[in-house]
């Protein structure tokens, strides 16, 4: 007999009723695909449809808690506190263990269908391995700590299935998972062709595919090909290629800044993908979401209106060049800007009931141009890197602004320096700063230019990816200690490495056999 049992468990491809009717049926009733136009039609579900960013956003340094006078969700609660997830919704880990394990088998199957090699039967067969690595590589991102040289055949992997149908029991090491998802990031580049693609940027059309190699060597630490891919991304003139922000200050408000956002029209957007998810309604802070917020005090001394070069940390109009820190709107509970907001889909006009999604632009210029810019700074290129970081600068800033800079070696130490170390734990949050304790998860940099030059970066990197998550992962990368702050309850502490960093399994995924996420005793 066949075992599907761990991973069609939790994917609910196939319905349980009893374990041997279960077990016994193969997947063999679903949507015969018998030709390219067939696959190419089938990949439209290969795309993940549900999205981590709440997790990650609440359990990340953008939130900090209101006060038990606001309400939370048992999810947010959890995820502030790094506990396991009990709950089952859209934004659960449930929903995204599930979402992406659905998306892996049905790139598995569109690979299963392709026969031949045209150049339009290589494209399929290039979008279904980077949709198998792209579910795979969200997956560990979620379930995994992060990439270690020094530990990754100790960290526990995932499963990760290539033939369609037939499921794996086993998480395998860290190092199994990040070499699986490199070897179809490898197979797939060659064989890019967009030509097929009728609706590109919902697709891994060639910008979004580079993009998604750039960071994900980036994570790997395998800075020349983070480089090499981002180049190809970005072509030869990256600027063009940024968010340009300015356009934003003539938008009449919320609703236009936000339509804009997600436009595929927008150069800056290589690829867009929609999740069912009510996160939108925690980056507003709609009434039941309010307690755990991007508040002020977060925005103030560590987000958009923070010290650093191109701020005082004074103004938000006159003290910084930034057009994001004049595009903030809220209260004091939830400052936010406009950009990932809930799309709500309509299904029962008469009940006005239906699906709420967030569009989410998972791979941009912006954050590609800045995984260029680590890179570079990895390597000790900081005139590349500073190249880079100035784009971005200008493609965010006014560049009328008094604040407006061209950043350099000597700005960025001087503005660094004078910018105080956050202490760990902190006493408040209007105590904290854009600099928290790195300890670099496997590697090492050096002090002085080298550092302020990742603070700087890593400020920027999340500017631009607020909402989306990433701030999670670079947490993680970069072993970033920091302060949740409770109301009522003791503070607490996310130290380097540390193990609640992977989110804990699904509980009937555990109970199917598959070994739990390790905690400390």
């Amino acid at each position: 007999m066949k075992k599907y049992s761990i991973l069609l468990l939790a994917a609910g491809l196939l319905s349980l009723t009893s374990c041997d009717e279960y077990l016994d049926k193969l997947p063999d009733d679903r949507a015969e695909v018998n030709s390219l136009d067939k696959a190419k039609q089938f990949l439209v579900s290969a795309y993940p449809t549900h999205s981590p960013n709440l997790i990650f956003e609440t359990s990340c340094d953008n939130r900090t808690d209101n006060g038990v006078l606001y309400v939370a969700q048992p999810n947010q609660h959890q995820a502030y506190r790094w506990q396991t997830i009990e709950t089952e919704g859209n934004d659960d880990p449930k929903a995204i263990w599930n979402a992406n394990y659905e998306a892996c088998a049905i790139a598995n199957m569109a690979l299963e269908s392709i026969e031949g090699t045209s150049p339009e039967a290589n494209a399929l067969r290039a979008e279904a391995l980077l949709c198998r690595a792209y579910a795979m590589f969200m997956t560990a991102n979620t379930f995994c700590m992060a990439w270690n040289e020094e530990k990754a055949d100790e960290y526990l992997g995932v499963p990760y299935p290539k033939v369609a149908g037939v499921t794996v029991d086993e998480r395998g090491t860290l190092r199994d998972t990040y070499k699986n998802i490199n070897d179809d990031i490898e197979e797939a580049l060659p064989m890019l062709n967009d030509t097929y693609l009728s609706v590109p940027k919902y697709h891994f059309n060639a910008r979004a595919a580079y993009a998604f190699a750039a960071r994900f060597n980036l994570y790997y630490r395998n800075y020349d090909k983070a480089i090499e891919y981002a180049t190809k991304a970005l072509g030869n003139n990256p600027s063009s290629l940024m968010r340009n922000t300015i356009d934003y200050e003539t938008l009449a408000g919320v609703e236009d800044i936000h339509n804009k956002w997600i436009r595929t029209g927008e150069n800056c957007n290589f690829m867009l993908l929609s999740a069912y998810s009510i996160a939108g309604r925690t980056i507003y802070g709609s009434t039941s979401y309010k307690r755990f917020a991007h508040n002020r005090d977060i925005v103030t001394n560590q987000t958009f209106w923070a010290k650093s070069p191109w701020s005082t940390g004074t103004s938000a109009v006159t003290g910084n060049a930034l057009v994001e820190a004049r595009r903030q709107y809220g209260t004091n509970q939830c400052v936010y800007l406009p950009s990932l907001f809930e799309d709500f889909e309509v299904t029962d006009k008469v009940n006005n009931t239906g699906y709420a999604h967030v569009v989410d632009p998972v791979f941009t210029g912006d954050e590609t141009i800045l995984v260029r810019a680590e890179a570079y700074i990895m390597k000790n290129q900081y005139t590349a890197a500073l190249a880079d970081m100035n784009t971005w600068l200008t493609g965010h800033s006014d560049v009328t602004s008094p604040m407006f800079l061209t950043l350099t070696e000597e700005n960025v130490n001087a503005s660094l320096n004078s910018i105080k170390m956050t202490e760990v734990p902190s006493r408040a949050v209007g105590e904290e700063t854009i600099k928290k304790p790195l300890n670099p998860q496997g590697f090492a940099i050096e002090e002085g230019t080298q550092t302020n030059l990742i603070y700087t970066l890593l400020h920027m990197r999340r500017l631009t990816t607020m909402y989306q998550g990433l701030r999670w992962l670079d947490i993680k990368r970069w072993g970033i200690e920091f302060t949740h702050h409770l109301d009522n309850e003791e503070n607490i502490t996310f130290k380097a490495g540390d193990l609640r960093g992977a989110i804990q399994l699904p509980t009937d995924v555990i109970e199917a056999g598959l070994e739990a996420n390790p905690r400390e005793n």
